[in-house]
């Protein structure tokens, strides 16, 4: 039983061994045993607060987010992209997380005639919720899992079982979310204290159209299920986003500003607690742990100065002109000999993401405005100001400096969003081929009235030469536009790459470029034949070397193989 109890240690922490200061104090739980702590209803919602943290809900636009897609680069590129990984630098499967969760479940009854059900029953919930969180992580990186609803012994077997196959662990994690929203509170509250049910609707709109997805584009690959299902998960992905919808709880955040309304939304709000749109978020105060980073939060690049990261003139070709029609062909478009003009005529949404000549880049605590031109006026000179590609990223930012201090910026963090369940919802019915103009009038369109670009109309989509997909429908290829359109820069963009199975149209043997450089005084990085700034050029002459056999699913480590011999490696990494 070595080889079991070296298992153990490698998949299993213990708890609470090491607190946060910005979590509650309590003995770590190899301290205290579970009939000393698990006596009243405060108990179970200490536990659960453990799961209230970045790695559970990273914070949409923060730093780090879609730089390992073809929408934003940095100097450095994406090791999984540029196909680099090798086996002896595998990421070990940690199950810590899970055996936490299990903890809950193996002793929260304990509770049972102290208190009635309805006292704790939102503690249960979450902790559905979070199992479910914690396992679509490990699905989204290794695929077929071991499911655990309990924490195994030292000695049990368990720990040396096969893994689950994928949609397996999808039709559970689904299942803990229908329990999660059933004990869930329904209230919307502040949004930033405690989870409710409409947020594990949204994960699970969320996680069935992953897996309906997955199980679409990846049939008869080798990262596939036997007997695929995927129309089972779109309408699962529907009925979960049809009760956020129908609920009336939330709607798209708008006070009228077409021109603003999208940028003000993840850029000027203090606070999101009466906010129509934002599910749930996280508060960061300046005068709040400013040594500890508790409650701030980084400015980094994103905030103020590119500091050698931006976003894609791939992303840039995506926005539509402001007759709803793309830029190919379309004199509308003014061209690409600067961004200013290359802004013109476009989706509101394209300037109100990046930083655009004429706004305000800096505004100080006198109101001093200093605009985006003086930022391209110096782009590349200097580190804070290197921008690969040339597009900076604006949204997320406020140029209002008294919101600023060295190093942090107080501007909430948005976690959840109602925009995602209504791209969830359009996406779903695409794939289902049902999706009717009123399915899209009560999605799509409520996104695009917000920035005053004109309803997408099913029975006179314009054909795009360079769509991403031209072996698909038009509405699907729309709908992916519009969810890279509006969740840019929130980190979606990843995840659907892989659940298309979009590799080799979006990554396999291509760079990401930039604006004209002939618009920069100073150029630091390569440049294409026809001008656009190709900064992946020397370093990736072939293009990215994704393995399409290989690299849609992390590599199992080696000694992990070695201590289970039930487990078999992920396709490709043999």
């Amino acid at each position: 039983m070595k080889s079991i109890k070296i298992i153990t240690g490698v998949l299993v922490v213990l708890v609470l061994s090491a607190c946060r200061k910005d979590f509650l104090d309590r003995k770590p739980l190899d301290q205290v045993g579970a009939s000393d702590y698990f006596k009243a209803p405060k108990d179970l919602e200490t536990y659960v607060n453990q799961f209230y943290n970045n790695s559970i809900f990273p914070i949409a636009n923060e730093y780090g987010l879609d730089f390992n897609s073809d929408n934003a680069v940095a100097t450095n590129f994406d090791a999984r992209l540029a196909g680099t990984r090798t086996l002896d630098n595998a990421n070990a499967i940690s199950f810590g997380a899970v055996r936490n969760v299990n903890y809950f479940f193996d002793n929260y009854k304990r509770i049972e005639g102290l208190a009635a059900f309805d006292d704790y029953k939102q503690y249960v919930g979450e902790a559905h919720f979070f199992r479910a969180l914690i396992y679509f992580d490990l699905l989204k990186g290794w695929g077929d899992i071991q499911w655990f609803t309990s924490v195994p012994g030292t000695e049990s077997p368990e720990l040396l079982q096969q893994r689950d196959p994928r949609n397996i662990i999808a039709d559970n994690i689904i299942k803990d979310l229908d329990t999660a929203a059933m004990y869930l509170q329904a209230a919307k509250t502040d949004g930033a204290a405690r989870i409710n049910k409409w947020m594990a609707l949204l994960i699970q709109s969320r996680v069935a159209l992953y897996e309906g997805t997955w199980e679409k584009y990846h049939a008869g690959d080798p990262f596939g299920v036997a007997s695929p299902q995927p129309e089972k998960y779109f309408n699962k992905a529907v009925e979960a986003a049809t009760k956020i919808m129908e609920s009336g709880v939330y709607s798209i955040y708008s006070t009228g500003s077409p021109n603003t309304d999208y940028y003000d939304l993840f850029s000027k709000q203090r606070s999101y607690s009466g906010n129509t749109e934002i599910m749930f978020w996280k508060n960061f105060d300046n005068n709040l742990g400013k040594a500890e980073g508790a409650f701030v939060r980084e400015v980094n690049y994103r905030q103020r100065d590119p500091y050698e990261h931006s976003q894609t003139k791939e992303l840039a070709d995506s926005y539509l002109c402001t007759d709803g029609n793309p830029i190919s062909g379309n004199p509308l478009f003014k061209g690409y000999a600067n961004i200013g003009l290359e802004m013109q005529n476009r989706d509101s949404r394209f300037f109100q993401t990046f930083g655009m000549p004429g706004i305000p880049w800096r505004i100080t605590v006198e109101n001093i405005i200093t605009k985006y031109d003086e930022l391209y006026t110096i782009l590349n000179q200097g580190v804070p100001y290197y921008s690969p590609c040339g597009y900076v990223l604006r949204k997320g930012y406020d140029a209002r400096e008294q919101y600023q201090v060295p190093i942090f910026e107080g501007t909430p963090g948005i976690i959840y969003r109602y925009g995602e369940a209504l791209l969830n919802f359009a996406e779903a019915k695409a794939e289902l081929g049902a999706i009717t103009q009123d399915d899209i009038d009560k999605s799509i369109k409520l996104l695009r009235d917000r920035v005053g670009m004109p309803n997408l109309i099913l029975s006179a989509i314009a054909t795009d030469p360079e769509w991403d997909f031209p072996t698909l429908s038009p509405i699907i290829n729309e709908v992916r536009r519009e969810r890279r359109i509006e969740l840019a820069a929130e980190g979606f963009r990843f995840d659907d790459i892989m659940r298309w199975a979009a590799a080799d149209e979006l990554i396999v043997g291509k760079r990401p470029h930039g604006f004209k450089a002939a618009q920069l005084a100073v150029n630091p990085y390569p440049v294409d034949a026809d001008g656009f700034l190709d900064p992946y050029q020397q370093k990736l002459p072939a293009g990215y070397g994704f393995k399409i056999g290989r690299d849609y699913l992390n590599a199992i480590p080696k000694d992990q193989l070695l201590l289970n011999p039930s487990l078999v490696q992920n396709p490709g990494w043999n």
